[in-house]
Parts: C-alpha cells; structure tokens; sequence
C-alpha cells in the first residue's frame, strides 16, 4: 500500500470513524477487500472478482445505514456487447441491462472520421450528448423544413419521434457520443434504416414512387453492410446544405458546455430543458461537475425517475426509498445509474479529480427538492420537533433558502 493511501486510511479513521477506513482501505489497489466491519461480516476466501470488488466498497462494504432489499440502479457500458462495423462501434442500455430503467434507454456510439451512422428513424425521440469530436448531423421534419449542424464536445441534438436523420464522424478523428431515448425498451438494432426499406419494397413500387427506372436501385448494399458504415469525410458545412430549403423553426442542437454554470460551494451545474432548448420535449438534463470531498446534496425529483451517466472521476451515491430502504451505490467514467421517481439521494465526489456526470429526465422541464431547502423554509420550532436539534444547526438551515442547486 502506498503512502497516500496510507495517510487516506489514517485520514479517515481519525474523522470518520472506522467504517471510513475501512472503505478505503478495500478500495486501496493493493488491499485485499473483505465483505466486514468492526463487529459484522467476515472474510471472503475466494472464489471472487477482487477487481470488482474495489470497484465497488460500498457494495461490498455497504454503510450501516444501508438496509432492505432495493433494485440494482448501475450498469456499466463496459458490461455492454459492443456492436462493431466498418464506421465505428455501438453498445446500450437498456431495459435488458438495467431492468428497473423502464423509461429511458441509452446508446454509446462511435464513428470514425467519414463514418456515417445510417439514415434511419425510430419511435423513440433521441436526445444526445458529445463526448468526443466532431460529427454532422442531419434530419428533416414533418413539414419539409430541412436541418444540418455540425457540433462538438459537450453539444447536444434532440430529434423527436419519427424524424428521419443521420450522423456523421468529421475529422480528423470522428467522434463519440452518448444518445438517450425516451423508452427503456428502445432497441438500437431495431430502428428503420433506409437500406432495409428500399430492400423490402419491389423494384416496379420504387420506380413508380421516384419516377425512374426499374433497375435504378439494383446496386443498393444489403442492410447488413450499412447500419455504421465508412464513408468519405464531407466537405464543409456550407458545401452540405441544400439552397432553397426551409430551415425547421426550432434547432435540434445546443450547446450545453457554453451554457453559463450556476456556481455552488461543492461544483457547477448547467441545466438545459424547453426554457433554453425548446426542441427537447421529451428529455430534460443537469450536467454536474463536483469538486474532491463534495456533494450533491440530498435531494429527489418531484416529477421523474433520474437516468445518470458518468463523464469522469469517482463517486458513490446513497439512495433511499422510503420504508427503511436504502442502498449505496458506486461509480465511474462509463456507468450508467437510475434513481426511481422521488427516491431520496445524494452523490459524493469520492476521488481526487474532479466528478462529472449527467442527470436525465424524460421531462420537458428540470425540478428538484433539497432537503436543505426544504428545512430552511420550514418553521425552527416544528423542525426541532420532528429531529431534536441545537439551535447551531438549525440557525445553519437558515442559510440555505436560495433556490435549489446541488451543493
């Protein structure tokens, strides 16, 4: 064990007891986790996933005030089968993978430079977000007005239900990006490609709709060569678009990272829903940023189950459901997490750089409730009631009455 993990170990069984010790001392790379603590468990003597389990302290070491028998609410895109073609690679998900997720799913993709992800559409409206560099995306609407973008690192696209588009990987290096649907049951392999279509509709049917001969669509590939195909990397943006068309009246792109973040004591927090990206019915979404040893403070969502995904640096989040349920959880760059409709929760950076996550809705509009605020603005004296307080922490209540932003 090296010395800062030494000095960590120590840190935490002088402050906080010696559950936090022993967290972080199963979490160490060199320790050899065992599923006790003082007074309760024992050891594991095999067979086990030891990389697994320092993943995962708190599951294997859960707080005390964990209890009862809740859902699993992680999955990892790295526990995903990836689909690779000759453009690029996809994994998801879904319903099948995180089965409490019954409302959202969700896509990792990536596309080489050149790589085009197939003109398609699916029922599900698809909200997204780059991780990665540059792709151009194109879609029409239901009225003929036509859209193209090209966007970058931390842009979104929302395309609503049933709209045709396509993306494409830009150089030097295509991009990767995280799609969001707004059904736990979408299916990435069961969307309606164009190949697939113009395979399945008899030759004289497609002469007669395009006015052009019969054999014009005989060189068409089959549907299993496109899906994620290469393709030459398109010229500029000007170059793309078609002269005379109809702009759609509101942009099916954002740029979330440009957003001006609301600045808390622990991070950052840009929220983009309708009020700033009125495309975007169906999908609401906070990207958070929490500095080492921070929270997002306790809290829950009074109109929505939560979809999480993890962009960089270490967290755990403790959820509860009421009842006396309560679990805590573990996370990473690449997992996925569910909170359920106005469960209690909190997430904590538990590493030393800074966490970076998305929360998503499928809600046209942002809302949380803080515990903070709601007992600031709750009367002293029936606050001490119900939690037998000192006047030091309740005056602390008092301090937290500004609207609601994670801490």
């Amino acid at each position: 064990m090296d010395m800062i993990s030494r000095r960590k170990i120590l840190a935490a069984s002088a402050s906080g007891g010696l559950f936090a010790a022993t967290r972080l001392a199963a979490a160490s790379d060199d320790a050899i986790p065992q599923p006790q603590r003082p007074g309760h468990g024992g050891t594991d003597p095999g067979p086990r996933n030891l990389m697994r389990d320092r993943q995962n302290p708190d599951i294997l070491i859960p707080p005390s005030t964990d209890h009862g028998t809740l859902p699993n609410l992680r999955f990892s895109f790295s526990d995903s089968h990836v689909r690779q073609e000759s453009g690029g690679w996809t994994r998801q998900v879904t319903v099948r993978e995180l089965g409490v997720s019954k409302d959202v799913a969700g896509v990792n993709m990536r596309l080489n430079a050149g790589g085009v992800r197939e003109l398609h559409w699916h029922k599900a409206a698809e909200w997204a977000y780059m991780l990665y560099g540059t792709a151009r995306i194109t879609a029409i609407d239901q009225d003929g007005h036509n859209f193209i973008d090209d966007v970058g690192i931390g842009d979104l696209w929302y395309f609503p239900s049933g709209m045709p588009h396509s993306i494409q990987g830009l150089g030097p290096d295509g991009c990767e990006f995280l799609l969001v649907f707004d059904d736990g049951e979408f299916d990435e392999d069961n969307t309606f490609l164009l190949s697939d279509w113009m395979k399945h509709v008899p030759s004289e049917v497609l002469a007669k709709n395009f006015g052009v001969s019969d054999r014009a669509f005989d060189n068409v590939p089959d549907p299993s060569k496109l899906y994620i195909f290469a393709a030459p990397v398109p010229g500029s943006l000007e170059s793309d678009k078609i002269s005379g068309t109809t702009p759609v009246p509101q942009s099916f792109s954002h740029k979330m990272l440009a957003q001006a973040p609301v600045k808390t004591k622990s991070g950052t927090v840009r929220i983009t829903d309708t009020s700033n990206f009125p495309a975007s019915k169906t999908i609401s979404a906070a990207l958070v940023e929490v500095e080492p040893g921070g929270l997002r403070e306790l809290h829950w969502h009074p109109n929505t189950n939560e979809w999480q995904y993890y962009l960089e640096g270490q967290a755990r989040m403790g959820v509860f459901a009421g009842s006396g349920q309560a679990r805590t959880f573990n996370f990473m760059a690449g997992d996925v997490g569910y909170v359920p409709f106005g469960t209690g929760h909190y997430i904590e950076n538990t590493g030393t750089t800074t966490l970076r996550f998305l929360e998503l809705f499928k809600s046209s509009y942002y809302a949380d409730v803080s515990l903070n605020q709601w007992l600031a603005l709750t009367p002293p004296e029936l606050v001490q009631a119900h939690l037998k307080l000192d006047p030091q922490t309740l005056n602390a209540f008092k301090k937290n009455k500004s609207p609601v932003v994670p801490g």
